[in-house]
């Protein structure tokens, strides 16, 4: 059973909420981070990413990087930019792209079901990258970014969304980019437990998007415990901050792929190689794959439909995977990336750049791009269920929570 709670929200006032919210700090590399942050002192990545507050040689891991962003922090707090609720609540946080509306339930989740698995992941992690959010969170006192959890759908929840839904929101407002983001609190005693008691109910839950910052809510959790040892599993630094969404509400988009073909291979050698994985048709960039087994192929000008060949189908949740597929049966063998998650010829691109970014890419430089059937959040719960991981860039979900929007204080 899954436990949730509520708690004080840290949040932007009123009139500050469409400038605070930030998209997530790993949405950017360095040099978009400092543009993107002078921007508007106000938005949040200038505390997400606290580098962009020195010169640009400056050493971003640093002591003093974080240091700076508690002390954004409690600036922005002190100036009532962003204010603490008075009462432990749960929120509704809805974001609408293109029409479609995704809402999920903003929380706490327990620190101890993702160590005893029921937060399940689906995703390794990198050191590096843990290291940073680990004393992000640890020098500021507070989890920043929410983690992006999905669980198997639920009817006594979906019947709490709907009805909190119905209500004036607390805040509203469309960001630059054109999502719609509307906000609920729910305050009501016995809605509180209903959800609790609900989620008691729903097994697992997954963790979508946010692997590091959720293994870092973790981690600077036990550091605490290590700090206090008289704690008691109550304390703020034994939850982090997540929403949670039902499964039928996300929407995960395409993860594709661009390659550099190996020094000295003719086009009748790749093709030869293809044609013994897939068939292939030639179609038209508008021709996407629509359903799981299919892809498209954009090589010299030209866009192909393709689809596997049956004997190169798994049943396996990991080997099953188009992309595992893709990656065992063409990329490895065939172009020589046995290693994609360090291997320079490989370029990933998420769906959300379209496919003409896949050509742009393919045109430049004379290589192969694959666009993907989308993984699909079944697939994805079945990875996680059998207690195995996805291959890296499995998945690419939008819209991207918003950072800001809600934070968790959890102290010393």
């Amino acid at each position: 059973m899954a436990t949730i709670r509520p708690f004080h929200a840290v949040m932007p006032a009123a009139e500050y909420v469409s400038r605070v919210a930030a998209l997530p700090y790993d949405v950017y590399n360095r040099a978009e981070a400092y543009v993107e942050a002078k921007r508007d002192r106000l938005s949040f990545l200038n505390i997400d990413r606290p580098e962009t507050q020195f010169p640009k040689d400056q050493d971003m891991y640093a002591p003093e990087v974080y240091r700076k962003a508690s002390a954004l922090l409690e600036e922005e707090c002190s100036e009532g930019i962003l204010r603490e609720e008075e009462e432990a609540c749960f929120y509704l946080y809805e974001l609408v792209m293109n029409g479609r509306s995704q809402t999920g339930i903003v929380c706490c989740a327990s620190i101890d079901d993702y160590l005893s698995g029921v937060i399940l992941k689906h995703e390794n992690t990198r050191e590096e990258k843990l290291q940073d959010r680990i004393r992000h969170v640890d020098v500021c006192g507070y989890q920043t970014g929410p983690i992006f959890l999905a669980f198997r759908s639920d009817p006594v929840i979906a019947g709490i969304i709907r009805a909190v839904r119905a209500r004036e929101p607390l805040f509203a407002f469309v960001s630059e980019d054109g999502i719609t983001h509307r906000g609920w609190r729910i305050a009501d005693p016995d809605t509180k437990t209903a959800l609790q008691e609900a989620f008691g109910n729903v097994g697992h839950l997954y963790i979508a998007d946010g692997h590091h910052r959720a293994e870092s809510a973790v981690r600077a959790g036990l550091m605490r415990r290590e700090r206090h040892p008289g704690w008691t599993g109550q304390e703020e630094f034994n939850f982090f901050l997540s929403v949670a969404f039902p499964e039928e509400e996300l929407m995960i988009m395409d993860y594709n792929r661009y390659v550099k073909v190996p020094a000295g291979m003719t086009d009748d050698e790749l093709f030869a190689a293809l044609g013994r994985i897939c068939s292939m048709k030639k179609c038209t960039m508008e021709d996407a794959p629509q359903r799981k087994g299919t892809f498209q192929i954009y090589y010299g000008g030209q866009w192909y439909l393709a689809e596997f060949l049956p004997e190169m189908l798994r049943e396996d949740p990991v080997e099953g995977l188009d992309v595992s597929i893709l990656q065992d049966r063409i990329l490895a063998p065939v172009l020589g990336i046995a290693d994609p998650k360090t291997d320079e010829r490989i370029t990933f691109v998420g769906g959300i750049r379209g496919p003409e970014e896949l050509k742009r890419l393919a045109d430049a430089e004379g290589g192969i791009a694959f666009r993907m059937y989308p993984t699909s959040i079944g697939e994805l719960m079945a990875v996680a269920d059998s207690g195995k991981l996805m291959p890296p860039k499995s998945t690419w979900f939008e819209p991207k929570l918003r950072s800001g929007l809600f934070l968790h204080r959890i102290g010393e």
